[in-house]
């Protein structure tokens, strides 16, 4: 074949290639076409699952997605919220949530211990509000019969329900991770508390919620955070020997058992340190002759939170302050 014979079919070559799809494309066999439903998803937006969670109530709770707009009727759920990193989506607060310093800019509904403000959190718009053993069954139907969308979480009795709580409330808001990331760091702040007391010599506390009547002072018997908490720090809770979680406790008994620690959690309504040896029958006490007497924040106690740990380790450093190091 001569040059010139080969130069000409290259030339209509190159124009058929530039051509080809608009003129000579025809349409492939039916056959060769995929089937509609393998047509390929994966720029298509992806759609939240809905989460279906059951609550403390034995309710099967349902959202189309995670909530935005959330309404806390308990202070231990909003410092939840916030620490989980669910701050921003936290509309509405009770009265008391005062934790962290951010949550005092949210809403307040009013005090959960009284009849709930439903007209104000419906204004807020909540698609989601979550409740605490505090709340009442009564002021839950209520929020139910205006079609709100309640979850309630039971009161936990020990730090592993309390993680369980912020892996709940991490699913949700949407921020499962960060609540998974929080409980792994809370419960190796855990593990070095325990692992530090343990084999320490375990002195007797008495902790006071309520010393307002001297002779008969509330305190945390059984079954409650800070008698697991002064366990875990290396110590022996007097008040352990009653029958009720809160509990008046004599002032016999007390004299009986005599403390090593008096640690006060009412500080925050007056009551001092100095004043503890000011009181009839107190003064013989080895806490007081010893000045063994401590302030301490009962939130870190009674809000059943991520705040427990900062609540044990600050045990632990007034009970063995041997085993926490100097910064």
């Amino acid at each position: 074949m001569s040059r010139k014979l080969l130069f000409a079919l290259l030339i209509v070559t190159l124009f058929l290639a530039a051509c080809g799809p608009s003129v000579t494309a025809t349409p492939a066999p039916a056959a060769t076409q995929p089937p509609a439903t393998e047509q390929p998803t994966a720029t298509l937006p992806p759609t939240a699952a809905p989460i279906t969670l059951t609550d403390g109530l034995g309710r099967t709770v349902t959202l189309a997605s995670p909530a935005q707009r959330v309404v806390s009727l308990a202070a231990s759920l909003t410092e939840i919220l916030f620490t989980v990193g669910a701050g921003d989506q936290v509309v509405g607060r009770d009265e008391y949530s005062d934790y962290p310093e951010a949550a005092k800019n949210v809403t307040s509904i009013g005090s959960t211990y009284q009849t709930l403000n439903t007209e104000l959190i419906l204004s807020l718009h909540p698609d989601l509000v979550v409740a605490a053993g505090l709340n009442s069954p009564e002021q839950i139907k209520a929020l139910e019969d205006l079609e709100v969308t309640v979850y309630m979480f039971t009161n936990p009795t020990d730090f592993e329900g309390m993680y369980e709580h912020l892996h709940i409330m991490g699913q949700l808001t949407g921020h499962e991770g960060e609540a998974a990331d929080l409980v792994e760091s809370l419960q190796k702040r855990v593990d070095a508390v325990v692992q530090k007391a343990a084999g320490a010599e375990t002195p007797k506390v008495f902790y006071e919620i309520d010393g307002t009547d001297p002779a008969k002072p509330w305190t945390s018997g059984p079954n409650t955070f800070m008698d697991a908490m002064i366990s875990m720090a290396g110590g022996i809770n007097i008040g352990g020997v009653l029958a009720d979680p809160w509990a008046q406790i004599s002032l016999e008994e007390i004299v009986l058992q005599d403390p090593d620690f008096i640690i006060l959690g009412d500080t925050a309504y007056g009551v001092t340190i100095e004043s503890v040896g000011q009181r009839s029958g107190w003064g013989e006490l080895t806490a007081v002759k010893n000045g063994a007497i401590f302030a301490f924040d009962d939130n870190l106690a009674s809000r059943p939170g991520p705040r427990l740990v900062d609540g044990l380790e600050a045990l632990v450093g007034i009970l063995h302050p041997e085993l926490v190091p100097v910064p």
